[in-house]
């Protein structure tokens, strides 16, 4: 196929950046989200990165919040995983939201009793908006977006929308802070979580943080969510999606229909690509998308694309695994009729 062919020519070619060795020991914190009692597999994904830096590296875990939930998702972290030697416990109501500031002077605090080698985050907005910020704050230049750890300080990550690779060699002094595509480094399957084996959990002195540097220029408003049983997009097997050719909300509804018939998450077409969601299921279900490369960029690495669109020359077809010319209004109610009942 012709864009796979010129994405593999890219690929072909080695772009390498300096950005400013590790020679200390090897250490890792991951600043991790949690919902509900759990961290979230994001997190866990940033584990699994953490593992690639090096054999002997000692890999801790960052939670922060307040109330139940905190410690319950500070036990989930201590036994979901056997690479996390250490779990530490931010339990304060200036963390009861993930705001940048509060973190930020968090991950500064923890940074200069740990000095540990590396700070990993996964690349949603709760990493792109904290780690940058904390960055800052430790006067390094974060690596963004890495899809590949070579050792300690080499990585690679997609630019130009995703059809080149670049390898960049990290040679600063101070932490190397990365955020990784957690599709690029799924979860391997792990042993039951074993409370005889949990790692400790270490509450952070928080004494020398002042109130003061909790309070900044951005706050909390609110939480908006839909209440479904769809899979969360993070862990969802099927996505399916919707583009410009559905014309209206209501018609959406066809998406939100099969999605539902298919256990599936459901989302707009804009809201995956290379300022939107990177998204890598086993199945990506795309209709009335056309596949504009930046639209690509963000599901390219999904196991089993199909793509349903009346225009035979629409882009998707180029990377769809299966492909269907024919009118989406047509094609989703026979799909709806002959699927099966979901269980």
């Amino acid at each position: 196929m012709a864009i796979r062919s010129l994405l593999g020519a890219f690929r072909k070619r080695s772009f390498v950046t300096r950005v400013v060795s590790c020679s200390r020991s090897l250490s890792t914190l991951i600043l991790a989200e949690h919902e509900r009692g759990a961290v979230k597999a994001s997190s866990l994904s940033a584990v699994e990165a953490a593992k690639c830096v090096g054999e002997d590296n000692s890999i801790s875990l960052l939670l922060a919040g307040s109330g139940p939930s905190l410690q319950e998702a500070a036990a989930h972290a201590a036994s979901c995983h056997p690479s996390i030697s250490q779990v530490l416990l931010a339990d304060s109501n200036k963390f009861a939201y993930p705001l940048a500031e509060a973190w930020a002077k968090l991950v500064h605090l923890v940074q200069q009793k740990g000095s540990y080698s590396h700070i990993i985050a996964g690349s949603g907005s709760f990493g792109k908006n904290i780690l940058p910020r904390a960055a800052a704050l430790l006067d390094v230049s974060p690596i963004t977006d890495v899809t590949e750890i070579s050792g300690s300080n080499l990585f690679v990550r997609p630019i130009y929308a995703g059809n080149a690779l670049s390898t960049v060699r990290y040679t600063g002094s101070g932490p190397c802070m990365l955020t990784i595509r957690s599709t690029s480094f799924p979860l391997e399957g792990t042993a039951a979580p074993s409370v005889s084996n949990a790692a400790p959990i270490d509450k952070v002195d928080l004494s020398t943080l002042s109130e003061d540097d909790a309070i900044g220029k951005s706050k909390y408003i609110s939480l908006s969510s839909q209440d479904t049983d769809r899979p969360d997009l993070g862990n969802a097997r099927i996505v399916v999606t919707g583009g410009r050719a559905l014309k209206s909300a209501e018609n959406f509804k066809l998406i939100e229909k099969l999605a539902e018939k298919l256990g599936a998450a459901a989302l707009m077409f804009y809201q995956v690509g290379q300022t939107g969601k990177i998204v890598a299921p086993e199945l990506y279900m795309a209709f009335g998308v056309s596949g504009a490369i930046q639209h690509i960029a963000g599901m390219r690495d999904s196991k089993v694309i199909v793509a349903v669109n009346k225009d035979a020359d629409a882009p998707i077809f180029q990377v769809a695994d299966y492909g269907l010319v024919g009118d989406l209004f047509e094609i989703i109610p026979e799909l709806l009729e002959k699927l099966p009942e979901k269980k």
